[in-house]
């Protein structure tokens, strides 16, 4: 089914709107989910969680591509989730990701708050577009999926140090990108 037609079941309120987007996206959220969570009932609850997420904010929201809507739903739900699990601990795949993007992405206290946002998501934007499809795609795994660096390299059918130096010089151009636009000092 169109992603149209789906939205459009949102908004008439038709149940048949979570069962279509279980049928198109349910595997691509749970990807997300158990990426970031590493267990498959939590990461299905995530995704439920999702659903209803999804239900909720539409309307008033019209997505005009309904996969980056939900993924952007899972991701931020899994976030919280994981967050809320391991509060007291310090370890996992993605404290370790967010530890190597730290020196490159300013934090909340660093910003102008909205305005220098949406600065920061335009240049993060060119800058993915500059990168190339092998480059982007292990960034994107690793930043967004929070996927492991042996994860990545066993789909792309590469070394792993091959990742790790792509991910190495990405975050240093990455720095250097953000350093002349005068967002990251």
């Amino acid at each position: 089914m169109e992603d149209a037609r789906i939205v459009d079941l949102y908004w008439a309120r038709s149940e048949e709107a979570i069962t279509r987007t279980a049928e198109k996206y349910g595997n691509y959220c749970f990807s997300i989910a158990y990426g970031i969570l590493s267990d498959p009932e939590d990461a299905k609850e995530g995704v439920n969680d999702t659903y209803l997420a999804a239900w909720d904010s539409m309307p008033p929201h019209r997505p005009t591509v309904l996969s980056a809507f939900l993924g952007k739903i899972t991701r931020r739900i899994s976030i919280d989730k994981w967050r809320k699990r391991n509060a007291k601990k310090r370890s996992g795949l993605m404290e370790v990701a967010l530890e190597e993007l730290e020196n490159c992405i300013p934090g909340k206290d660093d910003t102008e708050q909205a305005v220098q946002r949406m600065d920061l998501t335009e240049t993060l934007d060119r800058f993915l577009a500059s990168l190339s499809k092998e480059k982007r795609v292990i960034f994107m795994q690793r930043y967004w999926y929070l996927r492991s660096v042996r994860e990545i390299a066993e789909d792309l059918h590469i070394g792993e140090s091959k990742v790790k130096m792509v991910l190495l010089r990405t975050r240093n151009q990455l720095r250097s990108v953000l350093e002349e636009e005068g967002i990251l000092l």
